[in-house]
């Protein structure tokens, strides 16, 4: 994978990412970081294709869902809404349908939201100015300059968890705990401006070998929350009516509680959260996934 012209003759791996005991200066640490991806960056469809479509779906996906598992569920997606036009017209239970398995199903609805907008107001194409796009449904700062710099090339300045890593582990080593305030100001002194596109991926990249390699040092960050268990969760709860509702025509309450083995009111509890958002519908007594037919 070649991305920068002065690093093509390095084949191996920084040995500071190893072991971090002093700071680099800028220039070498962008050196480091690109060398790293000369030869380990990862291939994904929605970097060997940069449309502007493809990237937003791809960034809602993986803001809560990991890499392999987009990864998987990715094509399918865009074989059924290859286009803002065509998600921006799927029925709710289509969508839903194509969606399962991602978990974090408000973001199907909010990804459909972006398409509608696009083909509304933009005539079809997404706008590149992040803070336009940080308006968009289930798009805050973050998801939007991503966006930007993925899709157009843009030098946005952002961090996610990969990213936060990469700079706790080369630059505060030894410091406790890390505030994003103290971050952010260096990812925009490091930004290698000449393409931003490579540069965050091969941050993203790096801050997922540290991981696997040196441990995790996002605990060190003020920002840093450890998930809470999906077993058990009303987010799982959500996720198996969903399932339910989508495969079949149409269920009772008394039915959903009894496959579910829960509790009756904290079922009704979650039934009722879910039509007040918009995936459920209650038809003569009977739940269905909104939009759904008779």
């Amino acid at each position: 994978m070649k991305t920068h012209q002065s690093l093509l003759d390095i084949s191996a791996p920084p040995q500071f990412f190893q072991d971090a005991t002093t700071k680099p200066g800028i220039p070498e640490f962008q050196e480091m970081v690109l060398r790293h991806y000369e030869t380990s960056g990862r291939g994904m469809a929605w970097r060997e294709n940069t449309d502007p479509y493809w990237i937003l779906v791809s960034e809602i996906m993986l803001q809560q869902t990991q890499v392999e598992r987009v990864t998987v569920k990715f094509p399918g997606f865009i074989e059924a809404f290859p286009d803002f036009e065509t998600l921006a017209m799927a029925p709710l239970p289509a969508l839903l349908k194509v969606w399962q398995g991602m978990g974090y199903n408000r973001r199907a609805i909010a990804l459909r939201k972006c398409a509608i907008r696009v083909t509304d107001e933009y005539g079809g194409k997404l706008p590149d100015d992040s803070e336009i796009l940080a308006t968009f449904p289930g798009i805050g700062h973050a998801t939007a300059s991503s966006i930007a710099v993925f899709a157009f090339n843009k030098p946005a300045v952002f961090i996610e968890t990969n990213i936060r890593r990469v700079f706790i582990h080369s630059f505060f080593a030894g410091t406790e705990t890390v505030n994003d305030g103290e971050i952010l100001p260096l990812v925009e002194r490091a930004l290698y401006r000449k393409n931003p596109r490579i540069w965050y991926w091969a941050l993203m990249d790096l801050g997922t070998v540290l991981k696997k390699t040196i441990g995790n040092p996002n605990r060190r960050s003020t920002h840093y929350t450890k998930q809470s268990p999906f077993e058990g969760s009303d987010r799982r709860i959500r996720g198996r009516i969903l399932r339910l509702l989508v495969a079949g025509t149409g269920m009772v309450t008394e039915d959903i509680v009894q496959d579910l083995g829960e509790e009756r009111e904290r079922v009704g509890r979650i039934l009722s959260a879910l039509e007040e958002e918009g995936f459920i519908a209650k038809k003569e007594k009977r739940w269905k996934i909104a939009g759904a037919g008779s």
